[in-house]
């Protein structure tokens, strides 16, 4: 585990660096975030029991899909371990006495981890401070504020093993730029970012909520804004141990048969 842990905590220190863009980001996530809600605001004022979610439980969903945005966003790709595979480089990863999976991993989630941990304070504390109902609200109860913290971290971590094989599949890629495009758009729509899930027809929603992407972004942040019971909270975190579980695998599988195939040209 020390291993992993170094690898974790040099990537996190680096991703730290990158202040100016940091700030950048938060600035485009409050501005973005602002012309939402008025938007919807918009559609809430034509007909405001139209829609399955209040205006403010709305509002605080999209104020932490902001503030939390690196951690769920799929097209936020890591390019040094694609330039490493193409290059030839992954040779140097090969030989070191560590799983390349785990590897993989613990860097992807420190990244993640250490963008979101520059940007969320500056968006978080200004939507607290917006009146209601355009501001960030209390979680409904403390239950349902830690469901959100469990639920949140694994659906970050789901978001990691769906982006693993994607990562694994450029070994047999001349370039995967098109694979990836593919990807984050599918699961951008599928995840709830674009669109809140409960906004969709009931059977699609359904059938998006069974996915491994409702349980990405969408879960936790409606349960924060008190959008699913308790109970139903429980049930989706069950599903996503499940398909963290079966992307892992999967991952893990398509790992090792990767590997066993790689042949590195060059001297």
């Amino acid at each position: 585990m020390k291993k992993y842990w170094s690898f974790f905590r040099i990537r996190f220190q680096t991703a730290l660096q990158y202040r100016a863009a940091a700030i950048a980001g938060a600035v485009t996530q409050l501005l973005w975030g602002g012309m939402e809600i008025l938007a919807f605001h918009a559609f809430y004022t034509a007909d405001p029991v139209a829609f399955p979610m209040g205006f403010e439980q709305l509002s605080s969903y999209i104020w932490l899909q902001q503030a939390f945005l690196a951690l769920f966003m799929m097209w936020n790709w890591d390019a040094e371990l694609f330039e490493s595979i193409q290059r030839g480089d992954i040779a140097y990863e090969l030989v070191r006495p560590i799983h390349l999976y785990g590897m993989w991993s613990v860097k992807l989630l420190a990244n993640r981890l250490a963008k979101a941990a520059l940007r969320c304070g500056p968006v978080l504390l200004v939507a607290a401070l917006l009146p209601a109902p355009y501001g960030l609200s209390l979680p409904s109860s403390l239950e349902s504020f830690c469901l959100f913290l469990l639920s949140m971290a694994l659906g970050v971590l789901t978001v990691v093993a769906f982006g693993m094989p994607v990562y694994i599949a450029s070994f047999y890629m001349v370039s995967s730029l098109g694979l990836r495009i593919v990807v984050a758009t599918f699961t951008e729509f599928f995840s709830g970012a674009v669109i809140p899930l409960p906004f969709f027809p009931a059977k699609l929603q359904r059938m998006m909520e069974l996915l491994p992407f409702g349980g990405m972004q969408n879960l936790p942040l409606r349960v924060y804004s008190g959008a699913i019971s308790p109970r139903e909270a429980l049930q989706g975190v069950g599903l996503q141990l499940i398909w963290l579980a079966a992307l892992t695998a999967f991952g893990l599988w398509g790992m090792k048969r990767a590997v066993k195939k790689t042949v590195v040209m060059g001297g």
